[in-house]
Order: structure tokens, then sequence, then C-alpha cells
């Protein structure tokens, strides 16, 4: 297999992972709205909307924001640090930055049900449709794993067998769907719940996950996102060390 996977298209050629990434976006979307006609939603409309808007602003700008601080010198030696600031993004700043916005505008429109939960499962699958697109970058973009002699290892395109830590990822996003739809068919869960568990096993997976990536590390011996993960660790720190809020009817 030949990295970066393109797909021509007439005289040029497109990498598949610009076009995976934006049907990841799109199908996520329309999966949304298809669970929201199918399943129903307490939240009105005017007010979901908002969500939606601060979902999407707030991600935006967490992405970027994270993205860019995984290697801070590079982004202060930057010609141009807004340039810089917007071509560099991270799955998890997105996640944490669209719950900042999302749980203020719910503050001002008085918003008090949680409205996490039809979100998890067009997440996992755009997830998992974007994922695909980081793998068929290999090497150029920065998601691949460390050298490793373990069974797993890929050559991602430098020769080097290495961790291919975008399929480690696809396999839990798999994996966390499947754990997600038995229990909601077993267990009786407050409003909000899979989302809550959707965040704490994310945030978990991806601190474990970049001790197997290349990544500048501070003084102290984590990445920024480890730092991120961790943050959102304890943000949610209440529903890990006692799980019974999650059967409880908490917004």
């Amino acid at each position: 297999m030949k990295f970066p996977v393109e797909i021509p298209i007439g005289s040029t050629s497109v990498p598949l992972h610009a076009i995976l990434e934006s049907m990841g976006i799109f199908i996520g979307f329309r999966y949304f709205l298809y669970l929201r006609k199918k399943q129903g939603d307490s939240i009105e409309q005017e007010n979901r909307i908002w969500i939606l808007i601060a979902a999407m602003f707030g991600a935006l700008l967490g992405s970027r924001l994270i993205g860019s601080l995984e290697d801070p010198q590079r982004w202060f030696d930057a010609k141009s640090k807004l340039l810089y600031f917007y071509q560099n993004k991270t799955v998890l700043g997105g996640f944490l930055g669209g719950l900042i916005a999302v749980e203020g505008v719910k503050k001002y429109i008085g918003e008090k049900q949680a409205s996490g939960d039809l979100f998890v499962q067009p997440l996992l699958l755009a997830l998992i449709i974007g994922r695909i697109g980081c793998f068929s970058m290999g090497i150029y973009e920065e998601t691949y794993g460390i050298s490793t002699t373990f069974i797993t290892g890929i050559n991602l395109g430098d020769g080097i067998s290495r961790h291919p830590v975008c399929l480690y990822e696809i396999v839990f996003l798999i994996s966390l769907w499947i754990i997600f739809t038995q229990t909601k068919m077993k267990a009786t869960l407050a409003q909000g719940s899979i989302f809550k568990l959707f965040m704490i096993c994310y945030l978990l997976f991806r601190f474990v996950l970049d001790f197997l990536k290349p990544h500048y590390t501070y003084s102290f011996g984590l990445s920024t996102i480890q730092v991120t993960a961790l943050a959102g660790l304890i943000y949610y720190s209440p529903f890990i060390f006692k799980p019974s809020k999650l059967y409880q009817k908490y917004a």
C-alpha cells in the first residue's frame, strides 16, 4: 500500500483523507438528523439549533487551539501564527471546545436537559470514517505511531514498522458503539449518560494512545493531548468516582 492514498480525478488527484474527512462530517450529520427523527428529541427545535451552532463553533475553535498547542515552539516560530492556528486541529480539542460552548449556550438559553446522547452514534460514525482517512495519509499527517516490533506494526511510508494508531482507534470506536448499543438495551440510564460515558472512555483512550505517538513532550513527561485529556477527565470525575450518578436525573 502506497501512502498517502490519492484518488485520481481527471488530470489531478485528491488525497483520500480530504474526501473521507468531508464525508465523515456530512454522513455523521445526516445520521444525527435521522436518529433525531426516529427517536424523537425532548429538546425544543429552537434550543437544539442553538446547541448545534454552539457545538460547531466550539469544536472549530477548540480543535484549532489544542492542535496548535501540540507543539508550542512550532506555533511560536511560525511566520503566520494565524495560519498555523487554522491549519492545525485535533478531534479531542474539538470535543472539549464543543462541550464548553454547548454548556455555555444552554445556560444562556435556560435549557436544563442533557443534550449529548443524540450526538454519540453520529460522532462515532464520523470519527470512524475520518480515521480511515487519517490512516490513508501514513506518515504524511501527524496521526501515525512510533516504531514497533509488535505484530500489528505497519510500514506507513517511511520503511519503518509503526503502530497503526488510527486502526487501533477505529477498533476502539466500533467496540464502543457495540457496548453502548447493548448498554442502552439493558440499563436504564439518566438522560445524557451515554454521552458522558463516551467522553470518559474517549478521553482515557486518547491519554493512553498518545504514549504510542511521537509528540512534543513537556518537562513533566506528558503531551498537550494528554494534558487536555486529563483536564476532561477531571471535569467528568464526579461520574468516574460515583458511577451511580449516571442512573439518576443529572442534567
